[in-house]
């Protein structure tokens, strides 16, 4: 027996104006901003969101948009998307491909852009069909960890009022028309970690005179591969990546120092404390084994909390989205090394689900080399490819799951 809520989104969602929000799509495709720049973007949600009789406020922790439809008693549902891009060249090909030098919407926030603008829309539209308060937030900077923090510490919930519960969703790999749920763990945590190894500089042709930062620095990387490999359980799940080592301007010039930069995820504060502790450790080894001036300066960045879904929350969600796209169409794949910032905006408390929407089209994941779902899922273009082109026959499925996700969770006549 199909709910009141699945009824509801199907008869919310069936005219929708799919044109109208493809090339809403489209065009934040050609213009995509960095963290903190979406100045643009940020406008053209808060029009739709204006357009739908919202509330709406732009500028807050920076770039934010917060639109707030209060239509009787009932809960106070929050609907998020993110909106930066990333310094990605894009390679895709697409007609409408990014028009910004060096920069792309290679995560697929373009889209979940769109998919908040056209679900605003259409519970604005059936608003005689439930009760309560649908906040809808466009965050900023969700690629560096800083837009939620910085939305909250701005007064979001001080000028909107605190939401009871939190829905967000993501684009993924995978064949089109896949919506995976976790009721529990579905991303972890992930810590940015600078290194500056410092050394004695000089001419290449007088080694015996310095102290080469980069022969320190190459030991250390190939040292670090042993932290997961070698100090955590089979049972504990981490990565430990380096993204960038730079050192030296010329050929013949030995450096005065090198720069290491690394990602760490981890699923536990456990993991993730002995992981920087081990780092820490080998970065002092190596250098006073290298006989380095200084000690390496080790100076953590970033961090983005794990994202562990409330159980019953994303159980009403998953159950209603079974219904909506069919009991097939949702599963629980664990979680994924992947980070979000998207718990921030919950406060230690607040409950939320936090899902998947799978856009990869048909054609190329038919066409992908491997025998089976994960050979063929390793083989597509993945969030932060140059080539990363969700499906637009995504455009209002993604629309659909968080019209009815949030039915599920108001108030629903």
């Amino acid at each position: 027996m199909t709910s009141a809520a699945a009824r509801t989104a199907l008869d919310l969602t069936a005219g929708l104006p799919v044109p109208s929000l493809e090339d809403l799509y489209r065009d934040l495709h050609r213009h995509p901003e960095l963290s903190l720049r979406e100045h643009r973007t940020a406008g053209k949600l808060a029009g739709r969101l204006g357009d739908a009789g919202f509330e709406t406020a732009e500028g807050i922790g920076g770039t934010g948009v917060a639109g707030v439809l209060r239509n009787g008693d009932g809960p106070t549902v929050l609907l998020r998307a993110d909106m930066d891009a990333l310094p990605v060249k894009e390679e895709t090909g697409l007609p409408y491909a990014s028009r910004a030098d060096g920069v792309m919407h290679a995560c697929g926030h373009d889209l979940h852009v769109t998919w908040l603008a056209g679900a605003a829309a259409a519970l604005a539209a059936g608003r005689e069909t439930w009760s309560g308060t649908l906040l809808v937030v466009g965050q900023p900077a969700e690629e560096t960890g800083q837009g939620a923090a910085r939305m909250v510490a701005d007064g979001l919930y001080e000028r909107f009022g605190r939401p009871d519960v939190l829905l967000g969703q993501h684009a993924a790999p995978g064949p089109a028309g896949l919506y995976p749920h976790a009721p529990g763990l579905i991303m972890s945590a992930s810590t940015d970690v600078d290194i500056v190894v410092h050394g004695r500089g000089g001419h290449g042709s007088r080694p015996e005179a310095t102290v080469d930062p980069v022969v320190t620095a190459a030991y250390l990387v190939t040292r670090l591969q042993t932290v997961v490999s070698r100090e955590l359980a089979a049972r504990e799940s981490a990565v430990l990546t380096v993204g960038r080592i730079e050192a030296g301007t010329r050929h013949n010039i030995i450096p005065t120092e090198a720069r290491i930069a690394l990602n760490l995820r981890t699923q536990s504060e456990e993991v993730r404390t002995r992981m920087l502790a081990a780092i820490r450790r080998i970065a002092l080894g190596e250098c006073l084994a290298a006989g380095c001036p200084r000690e390496p300066e080790i100076t953590i960045g970033n961090i983005f909390p794990v994202t562990v879904n409330d159980t019953e929350t994303d159980r009403a969600v998953a159950a209603v989205h079974g219904e909506v796209f069919g009991a097939g169409a949702v599963f629980d794949p664990g979680p994924a090394m992947g980070s979000e910032d998207f718990p921030q905006l919950a406060l230690g408390s607040i409950p939320y689900s936090y899902w998947f929407v799978t856009t990869t089209p048909a054609e190329v994941w038919e066409q992908a080399l491997g025998a089976g779902i994960e050979e063929k899922f390793a083989a597509v273009p993945s969030n932060h490819s140059p080539h990363f082109a969700p499906d637009l026959s995504t455009v209002a499925p993604g629309v659909r799951t968080l019209v009815s996700g949030a039915l599920a969770l108001l108030s629903v006549a």
